[in-house]
């Protein structure tokens, strides 16, 4: 139970981004991909449906004991919570209205963001283009642990309570690893989101605002959906640094277990993901992949060759252009 890991530090590796690469080879033998390059307009009536649904379980919530209002969080809320920061990575990637409608993509991330309690659209989106730009970058990739992170949470017990503690990671690791200058529409987040929370608590009280809180944390922490964390990059092949998934709960999560194909072509949205695993298929089929995202989390915290650490990182060269 308490045995420590081997691992003592990232994977440093000194290649060029390999999706980069694999993008301009499947372009050249598949330029019919580009038919694909296009926003997914039902992503906006999705969105639209899952934030009624939340507001509908807010009001329903109001009166329940608190023992259904944590097992409604965890077994409803928490899924949808995190279907909805997914739902906030298509957008980031502009699949909403298009990369010629930039701004609309922004606002409607605002908007999406709104019944998971806390600001996170805005910044997601500055982060998440540099991890797309530099997977790995020393410094730059903020998916990538801290050096404490990989130091401490080094035995089975240690990774479990990392992987219970995710939402709080990756909200702090930033502020730790790459902060950034707050920018207007990161304020504007902040205050729709406050004025959000206060309607919310005035019209229906502390059980739907406690709902709300708990359904993200949850959600993004200890819930199966939360393997894809893991599962997209995490070594556990020695030389693969990104991993796809092709299982059911792809279903609620706008198939970002098409983890490699999504890399490859993050201007596709995520519904066409498929399809360009269908078109390339000599490029993914025999690529490590997964099934279960729960096994993924089991394998993490019961492997003692894996750890935070398990990472490949990347000493940027040249220079670095960040949102």
């Amino acid at each position: 139970m308490g045995n420590t890991v081997a691992r003592e530090d990232f994977e440093w590796v000194y290649t060029d981004q390999p999706h980069a690469d694999r993008r301009k080879e499947i372009l050249a033998k598949h330029p019919e991909i580009k038919a694909l390059m296009k926003p997914d307009y039902n992503l906006i009536w999705v969105v639209v449906l899952m934030v009624l649904a939340q507001l509908t379980a807010f009001y329903l919530v109001k009166d329940l004991d608190w023992k259904w209002v944590v097992f409604w969080a965890y077994v409803f809320g928490s899924c949808i919570s995190h279907s909805m920061t997914l739902a906030i990575h298509e957008i980031s990637h502009n699949s909403a209205f298009g990369n010629s409608k930039a701004m609309w993509n922004r606002w409607f991330g605002i908007f999406a963001n709104l019944p998971l309690g806390l600001p996170y659209s805005i910044s997601f989106k500055r982060y998440h283009m540099d991890h797309h730009r530099y997977l790995g970058g020393d410094g730059i990739d903020v998916d990538i642990p801290t050096n404490f992170e990989g130091w401490f949470f080094c035995t089975r017990f240690r990774k479990f309570i990392w992987i219970v503690l995710q939402p709080f990671f990756y909200a702090i690791r930033p502020l730790c690893i790459n902060p950034k200058p707050i920018t207007r529409l990161e304020i504007i987040n902040l205050l729709a989101q406050l004025s959000f929370d206060v309607v919310i608590y005035y019209l229906w009280g502390v059980k739907s605002i406690f709902y709300m809180l708990a359904g993200s944390v949850l959600g993004l922490g200890l819930h199966p959906i939360s393997g894809h964390f893991i599962a997209e990059h995490y070594m556990f092949l020695k030389g693969h640094e990104t991993y796809s998934y092709y299982g059911p709960l792809n279903l609620l999560t706008f198939n970002v277990g098409y983890h490699n194909e999504h890399h490859d072509f993050p201007n596709i949205p995520g519904k066409s993901l498929p399809l360009v695993k269908k078109i390339a298929a000599e490029y993914y089929d025999n690529l490590p992949q997964y099934n279960s995202w729960i096994k993924v989390l089991y394998d993490f915290v019961m492997d003692d060759t894996i750890s935070p650490y398990s990472r490949m990182k990347r000493q940027l060269k040249g220079e670095v252009k960040q949102d």
